[in-house]
């Protein structure tokens, strides 16, 4: 239980209490609702030091307490979601430190569209972005190790974490980068918490190394669990620390700062629209497709249209401009679906380059080489047409989450991954899955990873909709794992996945996950539930049957 009047006497931060704002900080995007007792905004690291350390000395007396932080509430896994304290970090830590000349030092609250303004005027991107990019902080990003639409090219958020500071459960902020073997052995000799992290991790990896490296998934992402597999580098005689931290959700500690790598964004970029009334050519053209190196190869399904015109007011706000000029954008869909019907799946391909004549070639080329095939395609020609298709892909969700009246977005099947070699056989299995529950739902996600968001809408205040919830996931993630997948490509675990980690991993690396977590933070201080510790039983019984 957390005293909220002793945290007065050393905190110097805002604190909130009242039912509002408790109501407001018990969700996130997730199916989720855990309510906690007090909302803490820290000015500075040291009101986090302080915080730590409190929670360390009250939980050694024995109270049920613990600290999860917390930024935009974007998470759709339940993961920032604690009925003990939550850290909000957006209030005061919203401090972009530096922009070099490519690298960004920057705190975690800083909204990512934030970031990008600052990052692009120096022609500078981190172009692992998820599509919650307008909603979203880099810290979220950092703590789900989140990727999107660039990272088929540019990998995820764990390519551009160079160094991050983090306070640890002994109440003191700690810098973690990268080091050598030599600096390791240095660093395994002293005293401190630091020390006997890194003490603890090095033995841990080099007793099970080559069970870490096997139990890698076989996929181009992979947010669950914790990055054992990433931290050392044998051949570059490197250990990095930050590999764990990032995707950790809060579990760790609490970190203060990061310092992202940065890229210079190609100067020019188009897309290649095709629309599919069967998803049987979808293997044949991913793998076209994929031949002439797109930067991004995104897709969403009917469904995902169907919103977009049901709620069109939204969607033209979220473009901007003149009314009937957003709205002739919109009528090639409208023709389509009166004459032709609506298409099954949209695919959007994006080409990039150095100048306009090369993202022109790269267009000719990948369309040429569909021709054959019963599909229909377009080139974009402008870039408020190129935005149009991109607002559809990444608004989608939002829309759906803020107006289906009756029903809600229920994200648990939301991230799955396999090899794309393997769609062919595995959409099949998939479908015939989903057809058994006959729910509404949305398919969006990155078609050039293999990588697929399922968005059912439902009614959680029915009585079946829990186990729906368990039976659905079940059976999906052993179809995943059946394919060598991963349960979650970038959302993450949380209380959504958490459950399922054992069943992913199995027993003896779900060991070193736990022992992962001991090493740094031994008395469970940190968003306690997430990634060990958790219970399918614990989730479902805080699925919100309030809407």
């Amino acid at each position: 239980m957390a005293d909220e009047s002793k945290i007065k006497e050393f905190f110097n931060g805002d604190i909130l209490s009242d039912d509002a704002s408790l109501e407001a900080y018990s969700r996130d995007a997730s199916i989720f609702q855990v309510r906690p007792e007090v909302v803490l905004f820290p000015k500075d690291v040291y009101d986090i030091e302080s915080v730590v350390k409190f929670v360390s000395a009250e939980k050694k007396a024995g109270r049920d307490i613990s600290l999860t932080p917390r930024s935009a509430g974007t998470d759709m896994t339940g993961g920032p979601l604690t009925k003990s304290i939550v850290l909000d970090l957006t209030k005061y830590f919203n401090h972009i430190k530096e922009v070099g000349s490519d690298y960004a030092l920057t705190e975690p609250g800083v909204f990512y569209r934030d970031f990008e303004k600052e990052t692009l005027k120096h022609n500078l991107l981190l172009p692992s972005y998820p599509a919650s990019r307008e909603i979203c902080t880099v810290g979220g990003m950092v703590a789900n190790n989140s990727g999107g639409e660039k990272t088929l090219v540019y990998g995820k958020t764990e390519k551009y974490v160079e160094a991050v500071k983090m306070v640890l459960s002994d109440g003191k902020e700690y810098d973690f980068r990268k080091i050598t073997f030599e600096e390791l052995q240095e660093k395994d000799e002293e005293k401190t918490l630091e020390g006997k992290i890194y003490k603890g991790i090095h033995r841990l990896i080099e007793e099970n190394y080559d069970l870490i490296q096997e139990a890698k998934p076989d996929v181009s992402k992979n947010s669950a669990g914790y990055y054992l597999w990433n931290v050392m580098d044998k051949e570059a005689k490197t250990f990095d620390l930050t590999k764990i931290i990032v995707g950790s959700q809060g579990t760790l500690g609490i970190i203060t700062e990061m310092r992202f790598r940065l890229i210079k964004p190609k100067s020019h970029s188009r897309l290649l629209v095709i629309f599919l009334k069967d998803l049987k050519p979808l293997t044949e053209i991913a793998e076209r497709i994929l031949k002439f190196n797109p930067e991004s190869f995104e897709s969403y399904d009917a469904n995902t249209i169907k919103v977009a015109m049901k709620f069109l007011p939204d969607v033209m706000k979220i473009l901007k401009g003149n009314a009937l000029t957003l709205a002739m954008q919109f009528l090639p869909e409208f023709w389509m679906a009166i004459f032709g019907g609506m298409p099954k799946l949209v695919l959007l391909a994006e080409f990039t380059g150095d100048t306009s004549e090369e993202v022109a070639k790269k267009l000719l080329d990948a369309k040429s080489a569909l021709k054959d095939l019963p599909i229909k395609m377009r080139v974009t020609k402008t870039e408020r047409e190129t935005k149009k298709y991109w607002t559809l892909r990444r608004e989608s969700f939002n829309l759906l989450r803020h107006h289906m009246k009756g029903l809600r977005t229920a994200p648990f099947i939301d991230d799955i991954i396999v090899k794309p070699d393997k769609l062919f056989e595995f959409l099949p299995a998939l479908n015939a899955i989903l057809a058994q529950y006959h729910l509404l739902y949305t398919i969006a996600g990155h078609i050039g990873d293999a990588n697929f968001h399922i968005i059912p809408l439902m009614k959680l205040s029915e009585p079946k909709s829990k186990e729906i919830i368990s039976e659905l996931s079940e059976k999906v993630y052993k179809l995943v794992l059946d394919f060598g997948g991963s349960i979650t490509a970038e959302h993450n675990d949380g209380l959504v996945r958490s459950p399922y980690l054992k069943t992913m991993y199995g027993d003896k690396i779900y060991r070193l996950f736990e022992e992962t977590k001991r090493i740094f933070d031994p008395d469970t201080l940190f968003n306690p539930g997430k990634k060990v510790g958790s219970s399918l039983e614990y989730s479902l019984n805080h699925v919100d049957t309030s809407v």
